[in-house]
């Protein structure tokens, strides 16, 4: 049996509006409960940064000389000291994440406001000037906060970035079903 492009284009598009749809949920899932979904975000990273670890250590055995089997082998105790940590301490490493967050907001919007001033007169450096001013006034919110804001910001914030992923992939979802529909 063969099926035709428009027949596969109508099945992917449904799976992409049902994964739109699932995400979301959990995007609000996650605005609703930051805490947990902070903690998610936390067992993540420690898995990701063991995975990262066993990586090192693969790495070790497959570089030449003495000096690269050392320097991999550390990387790769860095790797997993990090990665149990977090995931033995995650409410910790929430507080370690939320403080590299506001730092990372806070060096962004200096270099936003630089640029601003650097683009001055350009039409639309304004905003620029405006996204680095917000960044960081954010920053320093969050840490200034520290460390009551990390039961809420990293989950609140990872929620947001799926909720909105989940909505854009939607309508590019139906847009694209409308142009399905209307090919011969």
């Amino acid at each position: 049996m063969s099926l035709s492009v428009r027949s596969i284009a109508k099945e992917s598009i449904g799976w992409s509006i049902a994964l739109s749809v699932l995400m979301i949920l959990v995007g609000l899932f996650a605005i609703a409960a930051p805490l947990a979904a902070g903690v998610a975000v936390t067992t993540v990273v420690g898995w990701l940064l063991l995975v990262s670890g066993f990586t090192h250590v693969w790495f070790a055995w497959h570089v030449r000389g003495a000096g690269a089997v050392l320097w991999e082998a550390l990387v790769a105790l860095i790797y997993f000291w990090g990665g149990i940590y977090l995931l033995m301490h995650p409410l910790a490493g929430l507080v370690s994440l939320t403080l590299i967050l506001s730092a990372y907001l806070f060096l962004k919007g200096l270099v936003e406001v630089a640029g601003g001033f650097g683009l001055r007169g350009l039409v639309g450096s304004g905003w620029l000037l405006l996204d680095g001013v917000f960044s960081i006034l954010v920053a320093v919110m969050i840490w200034a906060h520290l460390p009551s804001s990390a039961a809420w910001v990293p989950g609140t914030l990872v929620g947001l970035a799926i909720l909105f992923s989940g909505f854009s992939r939607l309508l590019l979802s139906l847009a694209a079903k409308k142009v399905v529909a209307a090919l011969p």
